[in-house]
């Protein structure tokens, strides 16, 4: 099998580039760096908690984050991938070795999936598909950008899964397996998996504008020879259903995933600006690095052969143009706005804009594979005018700042490796005359092929089968010279051949892993990195585990911040959370209440200030390297006075949170001098710099809006009478930036809204009940942000200021609320509608059984013979035909049976003097 060898290769690339570059866990550099570590690592490991039944909560409701989010869209976004349920066998303090993992075995899987994919297509060198499958695996947009995303590696799995699916649409086959596999991938991840959905869809249009057809007939070429009466249409039509009836399976993920997206805070949005044509062709090439332009780098072995397909004759011109077609109109599709917001599911990304670089890359390496499956290892003149292309390429990139002296030499280094590997891999099959074909039969291996190199072909040029002693090329050879000499061009040739492939191999492998190693040292050093777990993690997550009360209180793991989501990552229950589900009303509470974000709103941060811990039940609380406690909070659901007209929030943080508690603790000096005795807050979104109350110890705020906004920022007690805050930074500073408060009237606000609170709080996963104090009246208030699918009392919550509200009925002594995941019962519904649809299907259009003898068409109204072979056969005396479904399953026990009786023939290979007699009986008697 080709796969296998495709994965080590894509794997032992990855490893090696890390490990030269010391990077986790090879070396003390970090590899979470901007989401790994701020989205990816704390997502697994809460993951992990869930598998092991210590996440606090279901799969509905995440109670950890944002004060309590829904957690179904965050699973389907990034959690469903097959692959991440493999963190459940490390320990939790290795999540990070354990995301890692992850991360390699994807392009593995990848690399793996491609070589199946080919071979499928076109029979051909088991090798050449291993090592192209690697190719893809590593190439530039999984080694440089998806490392980081682990998510958009299932994309780099989906497409050759996908492009599987469509040889067997093409074929009429796997009319159930089929949509699963589209499923599966539409699950694993929908926005890569819709990329790979539109390549595979422009593949199929190839592969039918090309020829390729539905039958099996044995060729080289699988399914070669026209649609087999089925028709372009019926195949465009089974392609169609089969994509409808597999997004429908993964409904129940893709529905809550897509309202999750509708819900969230809408963050940064941009206009797609195409890159410089020099940069793109700048990074082709190995070692380079950019976040805005498209990673097209390829093993140089790939390319070489993807470049030389236009000028290999022995291949057809269809097949030529319709390849060579597709990858030009991939490439400039990437760069025309139209066409990149089709790839884009119609909005250009808040990141990266060439998102879909994969679906190139796997094109390119078809490509290569169709020159080599169908005509052979190219000879030197194709090879010429490859490399002309590829000499045309880095001209084009000597105008891009992105190009070093390291990418010119390894790319042409690894280039004229290759022109040397696939030379003696051409030399090593020897030019063998096809039976009446007139040209070199060039292509190297067949279904067997004799290991990994390929001489099977040499007994095909003859039309497939073993050509009679003394007859044929094979005889030829035979009959020509001492045996010693035969066997020692048979020794040369595999000498050849087995140089040829590793040359070629090595020009994928070691510029995959130069490749990785740059970006390893590259990332860090233009993004935001975070630390791998270590001591400081252990401390904090202890901390937090030992004070934790919920849901009698909650336990902030507080500031300064490890990652964006340390509530996932260390445990515990607080305000940050960093999602592309972050809710919408969740981020303008938060800032209505003095928060601060990063990511344009979408990574919200720990508010560390007393009103607000009272107000949503913190009772302890991480601080500057401590656990610290507090006494002055409420429980989780209070009761306020209903009012004659809804509350809004307005300018000022400070008035908002005295808004939310119903009674003013706060001091707004116009001079900005507090009195002695209040704790002083900084509270200026916009500012970035420092401040500091008197000659205090300076506290940083970071804004700069949109995309930073500083929270409100404790600056201590004031002590000393008329200290003043001083801000140094750039930045604007409102009016009403300082904020004095009283702790003392804190305090009497939290006791007259605890005497009135209620008594008892119970959480059990999605579902809330709270036992009221005798003579409640007014609005019950959960101290949780009012998101989508709250209910309380059977009908949708209500809302208090951004939080989930219910009003509290004459005489009631308990209230209720629950959360559903929006769109999960019509996720479940749609799922649902589609297993039926599979079920049709399956039996509409599964393939048709055997028309007749030697596959000649039976005429209309003719019976098949009676007997013990025919329908008619199993009638019984009464005459009347079996059921289909009963015929079917005699032949298929018929067919087992024989295979059976054919395995227990004494010549057991092919080689054995047994077998080549029972060969020539055989045709004897057919004669």
């Amino acid at each position: 099998m080709a796969a296998l060898p495709a994965a080590l290769l894509a794997v032992a690339a990855v490893c090696a580039g890390d490990a030269a570059a010391r990077t986790f866990p090879f070396g003390a550099r970090t590899r979470a760096v901007n989401d790994l570590g701020n989205q990816f690592v704390p997502f697994h490991a809460h993951l992990w908690d869930l598998l092991h039944g210590r996440a606090g909560g279901g799969v509905l409701l995440n109670w950890r984050s944002g004060y309590g989010t829904s957690l179904l869209p965050d699973l389907g976004t990034y959690l469903t991938s097959p692959f991440a349920l493999l963190v459940a066998v490390f320990p939790r303090e290795r999540i990070d070795l354990a995301v890692y993992a992850v991360t390699v075995l994807k392009p593995g899987a990848a690399a793996a999936a491609m070589a199946v994919v080919l071979l499928r297509q076109r029979r051909g060198p088991r090798w050449g598909a291993a090592v192209l499958g690697a190719a893809y695996a590593l190439c530039g947009w999984a080694v440089v950008e998806a490392a980081y995303n682990p998510m958009w590696l299932d994309g780099l799995i989906a497409f050759p899964l996908l492009c599987l699916v469509v040889e067997w649409v093409r074929e009429g086959r796997r009319t159930v397996l089929g949509p699963v596999v589209v499923a599966l991938c539409w699950a694993a991840n929908f926005y890569t998996a819709y990329m790979a959905t539109l390549g595979a869809g422009l593949v199929l249009l190839v592969r039918i504008a090309v020829g390729a057809g539905a039958g099996r007939a044995g060729s080289a070429e699988r399914g070669s020879g026209g649609v087999a009466g089925r028709g372009t249409g019926a195949v465009l039509g089974r392609a169609v259903l089969t994509v409808l009836l597999g997004v429908g399976l993964a409904a129940p993920v893709l529905v809550p995933v897509f309202l999750g997206s509708r819900h969230a805070y809408p963050g940064w949005t941009r206009r797609f600006e195409a890159a410089e044509w020099a940069d793109v062709a700048a990074r082709v090439l190995p070692v380079t690095y950019s976040f805005f332009t498209p990673a097209l780098f390829l093993g140089a072995g790939a390319l070489l052969l993807a470049a030389a397909l236009p000028f290999h004759r022995a291949v057809a011109g269809r097949e030529r143009g319709g390849w060579c077609a597709l990858a030009a109109g991939v490439v400039l599709s990437a760069q025309w706005e139209p066409t990149h917001l089709v790839w884009h599911v119609f909005a250009t990304p808040n990141g990266s804009p060439y998102r879909q670089t994969f679906v190139l890359a796997g094109v390119v390496v078809m490509a290569a594979w169709t020159g080599v499956a169908a005509g052979g290892w190219p000879g030197w003149r194709p090879l010429l005018g490859g490399a002309a292309v590829l000499g045309a390429v880095a001209a084009g990139a000597a105008g891009s700042a992105l190009v070093s002296g390291a990418a010119y030499g390894l790319f042409g280094g690894a280039a004229l490796v290759a022109v040397a590997g696939v030379l003696l891999l051409r030399a090593g099959v020897g030019p063998v005359r096809g039976a009446g074909s007139g040209r070199e039969a060039l292509s190297e291996a067949g279904p067997r092929g004799d290991g990994l190199w390929g001489a099977g072909a040499l007994r095909r040029a003859g039309g497939g089968r073993r050509s009679p002693r003394g007859a044929g090329p094979r005889g030829a050879r035979r009959g020509a010279g001492p045996r010693g000499v035969r066997r020692g061009a048979g020794h040369g040739r595999r000498v050849l051949r087995g140089a040829g492939g590793l040359l070629l191999a090595g020009t994928v492998v070691v510029p995959g892993a130069a490749t990785t190693a740059y970006a390893d040292r590259e990332r860090p050093a233009r993004l935001d990195h975070y630390p791998s777990w270590g001591a400081a993690h252990d401390v904090r997550a202890a901390a937090v585990r030992g004070a934790d009360g919920w849901p009698g209180h909650r336990t902030e793991p507080g500031r300064p911040q490890l990652t964006g989501n340390d509530p996932l990552l260390v445990g515990g229950q607080g305000a940050a959370y960093y999602s592309s589900h972050t809710p919408e009303v969740w981020t303008r509470t938060l800032a209505a209440l003095g928060g601060g974000w990063t990511s344009h709103g979408r990574s919200l941060q720990s508010l560390d200030n007393p009103v607000t811990d009272a107000l949503f039940a913190v009772g302890a609380r991480w601080r500057d390297g401590r656990l610290v406690w507090n006494a002055q909070r409420l429980p989780l659901v209070t009761v306020r006075p209903s009012g004659p007209r809804e509350l809004r929030y307005g300018a000022s943080a400070f008035r908002n949170q005295e808004l939310l508690l119903g009674s003013r603790v706060y001091g707004l000096p116009s001079d900005g001098v507090c009195p002695v005795g209040h704790e002083v807050f900084a509270w200026a979104p916009d500012f970035t710099g420092t401040a500091r109350l008197g000659g205090g110890r300076p506290v940083e705020l970071r804004g700069g809006l949109p995309k930073r906004r500083a929270a409100m920022t404790p600056l201590g007690v004031q002590r000393v009478a008329g200290a003043r805050v001083e801000w140094r930074g750039r930045g604007a500073v409102p009016g009403g930036s300082v904020g004095c408060l009283d702790r003392a009237l804190l305090g009497e606000a939290v006791a007259r809204l605890r005497a009135g609170a209620a008594v008892d709080v119970r959480v059990d996963g999605d579902r809330v009940e709270a036992r009221l104090a005798p003579g409640a009246r007014g609005v019950a208030v959960l101290a949780a942000p009012r998101i989508a699918g709250w209910r309380c009392e059977g009908r949708p919550a209500g809302e208090h200021l951004g939080l989930v509200a219910v009003r509290v009925p004459p005489g009631a002594r308990s209230v209720s609320c629950a959360f559903r995941t929006p769109g999960l019962r019509a996720g479940a519904a749609a799922g649902a509608l589609a297993v039926a649809g599979l079920v049709v299907a399956g039996f509409a259009l599964r393939p048709p059984g055997p028309a007749g003898p030697a596959g000649v068409a039976r005429p209309a109204g003719v019976a098949r013979p009676a007997g013990p072979t025919g329908a008619a056969g199993m009638a019984g005396a009464s005459g009347v035909a079996a059921p289909a479904g009963v015929v079917r399953a005699v032949g298929v026990v018929r067919a087992v049976g024989a295979r059976l009786r054919r395995a227990r023939r004494p010549y057991a290979t092919k080689t054995s003097p047994a077998h080549h007699r029972a060969v020539s009986r055989e045709r004897g008697g057919a004669a």
